[in-house]
Parts: C-alpha cells; sequence; structure tokens
C-alpha cells in the first residue's frame, strides 16, 4: 500500500462510518461495465461540497490492490451485483488529489514534475530494481511496465482542475500539466496501460477553441450528467429518507437545498448542505461564506452584456437564458455574460434547464449566497430598492 500506488481505503471508511452516509455505490458497476473499453475515459465535474472527493476515495477503494474493502461496500447497492468481486481489490490504482499536490509540491517544482516524481518512486519500489530505473515521463514509464508485464491501471485524480483554476495566469504551468494528461490518456499505448480513468473536479476539461484538451473523455456535468445525475449529488427520495430518520421538514429541506434539476432527474440537493441540515437540525447555509462570496462577488461585478441586469432578475425569482456551450472550461477567459452564467453553474450558484437554455437561482441557501456577494456592490442599492436583498 503507497501513498499514491495502491492506496488503502481510509478515507472511504471515514465516510462510511459518518453518521450520514448516503450510498453512491452504484456508480461503480456503471464503471466496471465501462472499464477497457473506448468509454474508460470520465470525467465527473460539480460544485465544492459535492461530494467529489468521497466519490474519487470511493473508487480507489474498491479497486485497489492495496486494501480489503470487501466489508466496506458488503451493505451497499453494488454488494448485489454478480460481478461484484470481479473487481474488487484486483487493480493497480493510482489516486491523486492535485489540490494536495499544489501545496505539498517544492515551490521551484512545477505540479507535473511533482507528480511524476511522487508516482514513479512508487512505481519503482513496485516494479523495477534500482538497474532498471531510468525515468523520462509518468507515461513512458507506465507504458513500459506494460509492455513488460502487461500489467494495467486505474488512475483516479481529484481536483483535477486545480491548476486551471488556482494557476489562472500561469500559462507555463498549465501547459505542462495538459502536456502530461494527453500523455497519460491520449495515443495508443494510454489505451494499453490505462483500464479505467476518473477524474473529477468543478471545471469540465479545458477547451482549445471549440476543441476538448482530452476528447477522449466522456465528460459528466452540471450542464449535462446524462447517465450519472443520480450520482451528482443527493435524490429527493434519498433527503426524504433523511428527514424522517431526523424528524425534518422534508419541505424546508427542499426550500433551502434542491434545485439542481437535470433531464434525467429533476430533483437534486446539494449533500454537504442536507447533511449537515440533518446533523444539526437546523436548516441554514452551510456551503457559503466569506471565500464563497468574494468568488461569486467577482464575477457578478464584470456585469458584461448586461449581467447586472440579469442578476437581478435572478434574484427576483425569474429565470435568463444562456448559451452554456460557448465556455472554454477556463477561468482566465471569460469573455461574455454567457462564460459568467456557465462558470456559476459549474460553480453550483446556479441552477440550469437544459431543454429551456435557461438559469436560475436554484433554493434559499444559494439566494442568500447571492445577497451576501451583492452586498458593497455598485447595484446593492438598485436591488435593495426593489426589495431584492
Amino acid at each position: 500500500m503507497g501513498q499514491y500506488l495502491n492506496p488503502g481505503n481510509d478515507g472511504f471508511a471515514s465516510a462510511v462510518h459518518s453518521q450520514i452516509y448516503v450510498d453512491k455505490t452504484g456508480m461503480l458497476e456503471y464503471l466496471n461495465r465501462i472499464m477497457n473499453t473506448q468509454q474508460r475515459y470520465v470525467c465527473v465535474s460539480r460544485p465544492r461540497r459535492f461530494g467529489k472527493s468521497v466519490t474519487a476515495r470511493m473508487v480507489a477503494a474498491y479497486y485497489s490492490r492495496g486494501c480489503s474493502s470487501e466489508g466496506l461496500f458488503s451493505k451497499y447497492e453494488i454488494a448485489q451485483n454478480k460481478d461484484f468481486k470481479k473487481n474488487l481489490n484486483q487493480h493497480y490504482v493510482i489516486q491523486l488529489d492535485v489540490a494536495e499536490l499544489k501545496v505539498t509540491k517544492p515551490k521551484e517544482e512545477s505540479v507535473a514534475g511533482y507528480l511524476q516524481r511522487c508516482v514513479a518512486e512508487e512505481l519503482y519500489r513496485e516494479f523495477l530494481t534500482p538497474e532498471e530505473r531510468n525515468f523520462v515521463s509518468l507515461p513512458v514509464l507506465l507504458a513500459e511496465l506494460n509492455e513488460r508485464t502487461k500489467v494495467q491501471f486505474i488512475l483516479v485524480i481529484d481536483e483535477w482542475d486545480a491548476v486551471f483554476r488556482e494557476d489562472m495566469q500561469n500559462k507555463a504551468e498549465q501547459d505542462a500539466y495538459i502536456d502530461l494528461l494527453r500523455g497519460l490518456f491520449k495515443g495508443e499505448k494510454s489505451q494499453r496501460f490505462i483500464a479505467l480513468a476518473y477524474l473529477t473536479g468543478i471545471l469540465p476539461i479545458k477547451r482549445y477553441n471549440s476543441e476538448s484538451a482530452l476528447n477522449n473523455f466522456r465528460e459528466h456535468t452540471m450542464t449535462s450528467p446524462k447517465r450519472l445525475a443520480k450520482y451528482i449529488g443527493f435524490t429527493e427520495d434519498e433527503v426524504k429518507a433523511l428527514c424522517g430518520q431526523y424528524d425534518m421538514d422534508f419541505d424546508e429541506a427542499r426550500r433551502w437545498y434542491d434545485g439542481y434539476g437535470f433531464r434525467e432527474i429533476r430533483h437534486i440537493y446539494c449533500p454537504n448542505s442536507v447533511a449537515n441540515a440533518m446533523f444539526d437540525r437546523e436548516f441554514n447555509s452551510y456551503w457559503t461564506g466569506t471565500v464563497a462570496y468574494e468568488s461569486l462577488r467577482r464575477y457578478i461585478t464584470l456585469n458584461q452584456d448586461g449581467l447586472q441586469a440579469d442578476i437581478i432578475r435572478l434574484l427576483a425569482g425569474e429565470r435568463c437564458r444562456v448559451n452554456a456551450g460557448k465556455f472554454e472550461n477556463d477561468l482566465a477567459r471569460i469573455h461574455s455574460k454567457d462564460d459568467v452564467l456557465t462558470v456559476l453553474i459549474h460553480l453550483g450558484y446556479l441552477g440550469y434547464d437544459a431543454d429551456r437554455a435557461q438559469v436560475y437561482i436554484p433554493n434559499e441557501e444559494v439566494r442568500k449566497a447571492f445577497a451576501g456577494a451583492v452586498e458593497d456592490t455598485d447595484f446593492a442599492a438598485l436591488c435593495a430598492s426593489a426589495g431584492l436583498l
């Protein structure tokens, strides 16, 4: 068991043993079906506090040969599947948290360089003698190991987009990182050494012009979650069950935390907020705060193409049209009102109606975040005079 290669299951065990855990293991059945197919590259993007890291730890805990996880999964949906044990703890897994790597890396080293060095060191210990070690790059090393041993890898990358969110102006850092991802996931050799790739973050994969940098990935986003919609957050039935268990008012839970509707499932709730409300026995704002207000304020004060007029309409409970297909998934390249509104969809501040191409403020928790962000802006007085603050 290593830190990156064949990790343990402590992270997922912590979630399962928490007072509130909602079973999302059914997603593993989908991942099992697409393993070693053309669809084996998956990127799931969703806002902060929507369970990204818990899901990444679940995926690693299920597949990693560095632990024994049957007991953790035996009570949940995936255990009812006839192929439950076929992939359980059978694979070489590389698990990475890019946001964590950014914090721990030496200041002078790039994220791409540090990531490769950390993983290579563990691969060397597992597979190669000191005399055999000749590092070129992580993609080359994985290809060589596959050629020698036929071993395949499952890559689980959490906060995959941290470089693009937190180093928006550092083009050299971004280019080195995206080149690494291309080496890992594009090309004939990668198809041999990658059994499954699971990326999760806030943003969809960055586009260059109109094409994704990793166009072989199947993306599940806040604008189009596809068949993974019910794993984005808590479903209505799951929230009803929690409200019954904790004797909480379901209608209030809906008012506070519902509103992320998709074509596939019309009611998705923010999981962190629901869990905290049940635990605290109090409906309140749980995923907002000073950082959230500043992030939201930064975007709504751009006022591109009359954005502030739309914000006022949204605060009044109206909907606004948006072209969500134009955004390049790059926070440094926001050129229009549509870009801003699309960013706010991915950050969880706006719900999205794909059938009507409209955005709206989804619930009371987010409405309060908007009200807090609008304070001290140049249109706060106008909002207040309209009774919106």
